[in-house]
């Protein structure tokens, strides 16, 4: 009896034990020591659980004697019993060396092995899907051929089919799956696009069921995650980019309007993006990418360096306008002063990198990390980089290294994988503290942004962006921005993240593209020379009737604006040239383009005469980039000497010719392709890099679409 009583105390000691409940916290990391952010922690045979944050931490309630079950995608699931000893339990991961028939590639490129997934996916190959009826639609495909898939009738008057991933918590029929076609997740207002996909072109469906999906790519991913892969790899939504909007420049009468100002712009973004779309056969490109003013700079021109005080020197040329004889085409050139590399100060470089699910895709995240090599190379020992992402949250990866460590930095780019929502506003509030916290006072410090700009939560509309930036640029922080990949492209949001941010804006299609801009122009895209950089242009009414600037129409600014030092205005690096074409209407020519105004009864148009060989006169204000004052220099184009016009000035034309074909202008008498073509051809003139070689090919291309 007195044994029984013992050992009924001992089991209810245990009992009570058992039932003590704790605060289990702690660290998971991999083999190398390195965290791991997202691993699924569950208390075995409960759904009871957490993740793991950013720096790899956790924290949970449970038992002494609970068991912990703790999964990543490509890595060995651990279980760990928690012990009544300590309520710290950190745990290091392995690399799962098992393998799978299929292998789904949710982050980037292919793995140089095959892992095993820690979740639930199904698979339907092209051989299953080519086996269906030809005009079946694509959700067709999915049913009966992927496990866990329904399909069925929104309602009897709809016959729009709702498809529902079995096996997900919270499926919802008004909360259809996260769709990704070639690493591009697809907005829900595009998803009926989808079903227009010919089944012929696609290499696989897989499907994630399990709600562990979500931490790949976020809450979107909440109700199930279907990944289409087409034999391609570069499905595209139509109108799914974004780019502001462009009213064309149209001509203004002299007499009413002597002046025009605008900000300069050594953007180059737009050529690059529409010789990617050009190249993938694109037949309608977006007017609204086209931005003339990107595509004429994006090529380097034969402009003498500045031998004055001044970061930049001058150029005008004028002749016949090749489009139409009756009017005249201006060029005005500014060429910025070279600094050498050794002679640049200390850089402060702040990378800010989007590692979201919409950069899985092989021209966005891979890309960006090849390209980025190329900048990490250029750094010298003075240099100091940082590296932030963001995804569905912020954090560093990189705290400031000297450019000395190279493999250090190329090994934490190297490190980044995608998936998850895209929270922009938090990664660029992080980048910016990085940056101020490691300021240097005479040196050149940048945060570079590189992304597709796809932000889509939290701060993320155009303006708010655009507060926040006009915001941090008071800190003497400037940006680079750089854009990735197509399908899910937001131009609109990083051309205004680089106007507002005192900095500049490139797309990057090819490594290419990345040596250009990163390497060859290295000192331009991270040095700035010259900021809030304005032009007005004050015309002749003796010699010019009206007039039109070409391009630019983003960057006008007031008249008035030319004086007030308080407007911001564009930026000039290192040996940047910027180029500006306007189209006039000489006194005396009648053209359809433009309709005389009626005379005035009370203001009287008075011209002097001592002028009358001047074309016009060019004023230019800017800042150098530690001051707030701008200094002003002034320019005046005579037509009574005679002129030599220059290839430079024919190549110009002919790139502003063919953006406004693109264009579909109103303004071209003649919109000839050949005739453009045999243009740029013909004023080739130096072209060391094969840039311009390049564009007579693109115009070809073009033309046989």
């Amino acid at each position: 009896m007195r044994f029984l009583n013992y050992m009924i105390f001992l089991f209810c000691i245990s009992g009570i034990v058992n039932a003590q409940q704790i605060q289990v916290s702690g660290r998971v990391t991999d083999e190398a020591y390195s965290p791991l952010p997202g691993v699924n922690i569950v208390i075995k045979g409960t759904t009871s659980g957490t993740q793991t944050d950013f720096d790899g931490k956790y924290t949970l309630q449970a038992n002494v004697g609970d068991v912990l079950t703790f999964s990543y995608v490509g890595f060995e699931t651990t279980e760990e019993e928690i012990k009544g000893t300590s309520s710290i339990l950190d745990v290091t991961m392995k690399i799962s060396d098992a393998q799978l028939d299929e292998v789904v590639v949710t982050g980037y490129s292919a793995p140089k092995r095959k892992k095993t997934l820690a979740y639930s996916v199904s698979t339907v190959s092209s051989e299953k899907i080519s086996s269906r009826r030809r005009k079946a639609r694509i959700r067709r495909k999915l049913s009966g051929k992927v496990s866990g898939v329904q399909i069925s009738n929104a309602n009897k008057a709809n016959r729009n089919q709702v498809i529902k991933i079995r096996g997900v918590g919270s499926v919802s029929d008004s909360k259809p799956p996260l769709y990704i076609v070639d690493g591009v997740v697809i907005d829900k207002k595009d998803i009926a696009k989808i079903n227009a996909i010919d089944p012929k072109k696609i290499s696989d469906v897989q499907v994630l069921k399990d709600t562990n999906a979500t931490m790949l790519y976020g809450s979107k991913a909440s109700n199930g995650c279907i990944l289409i892969t087409t034999k391609q790899g570069n499905y595209t939504v139509e109108n799914n980019e974004s780019y502001k909007e462009i009213t064309e420049n149209q001509f203004k009468s002299v007499t009413v309007a002597p002046l025009s100002t605008f900000s300069i712009d050594v953007d180059k973004a737009s050529y690059s993006n529409i010789r990617r779309m050009i190249n993938n056969g694109d037949t309608s490109i977006p007017q609204d990418a086209v931005k003339i003013e990107e595509m004429i700079n994006y090529f380097d021109y034969n402009y003498d360096q500045p031998k004055e005080k001044h970061p930049f020197a001058i150029h005008t040329e004028y002749d016949e306008t090749p489009w139409n004889n009756d009017t005249q085409l201006v060029k005005i050139g500014l060429k910025g002063k070279e600094i050498p590399k050794d002679k640049i100060p200390p850089s402060n470089l702040v990378f800010l990198i989007d590692v979201s699910g919409s950069m899985g895709s092989s021209n966005k995240l891979p890309l960006l990390k090849s390209a980025f090599k190329l900048l990490v190379n250029q750094l010298r020992e003075k240099d100091k980089v940082s590296i932030v992402v963001y995804a569905g949250a912020a954090g560093v990866v990189l705290s400031p290294t000297s450019g000395a460590h190279k493999k250090e930095i190329i090994a934490a780019l190297q490190n980044l994988e995608a998936g998850g929502s895209t929270a922009g506003g938090a990664g660029i509030q992080l980048a910016y503290d990085i940056a101020k916290e490691n300021f240097i006072k005479e040196g050149n410090n940048r945060v570079i942004l590189a992304t597709d700009g796809d932000f889509n939560v939290g701060m993320s509309s155009d303006k708010d962006m655009k507060q926040l930036i006009e915001e941090k640029r008071k800190s003497g922080v400037f940006l680079t921005c750089l854009g990735f990949g197509m399908g899910n492209y937001k131009d609109s949001k990083l051309e205004t993240l680089a106007d507002k941010g005192n900095g500049n804006h490139a797309y990057i299609d090819t490594m290419q593209e990345a040596q250009r801009v990163l390497v060859k122009e290295f000192g331009g895209t991270l040095f700035t020379i010259a900021k809030d950089v304005k032009i007005q242009v004050e015309f002749n009414p003796n010699k010019v009737q009206a007039y039109r600037l070409i391009g630019y129409e983003n960057r006008l600014l007031n008249d008035e604006d030319f004086v007030d030092d308080t407007k911001d205005a564009g930026e000039l690096g290192s040996g940047h040239t910027v180029t500006a074409l306007y189209e006039v209407i000489p006194v005396g020519v009648t053209s359809k383009y433009f309709k005389k105004l009626p005379d005035l009864k009370y203001t009287k148009q008075k011209t002097d005469s001592k002028y009358g060989d001047e074309l016009l006169t060019v004023k230019f204000r800017y800042k150098n980039p530690k001051e707030k004052e701008s200094i002003e220099m002034m320019h005046v184009l005579n037509t009574s000497k005679e002129h030599k016009v220059t290839s430079d000035f024919k190549f110009a034309a002919s790139v502003a010719w063919f953006g406004m074909k693109l264009r579909n202008s109103k303004l071209l008498k003649n919109d000839k392709i050949e005739d453009i073509i045999t243009l740029a051809s013909s004023n080739k003139s130096i072209d060391d890099q094969g840039y311009r070689s390049e564009f007579v090919r693109l115009m070809n291309t073009y033309q046989g679409l």
